[in-house]
């Protein structure tokens, strides 16, 4: 299992994932960063910067 928290990434960001892989990770990311975060675009370095804040549990 793999585990991403949003605060690691966004500070004060309390949302939490854990799922079978990081691009399942991803998937449900993407559409919070759009509605938490107000974000248009999902950049490289966003996708990089969860990447490399996910973790194997």
């Amino acid at each position: 299992m793999k585990s991403f928290a949003c605060g690691d990434v966004v500070p004060g960001c309390n949302a939490r994932w854990v799922c079978s892989t990081e691009d399942e990770i991803l998937a449900q990311v993407a559409p919070h960063a759009t509605s938490a975060h107000g974000l248009t675009e999902i950049s490289p370095e966003l996708v990089s910067a969860v990447r490399s804040n996910i973790v194997t549990v």
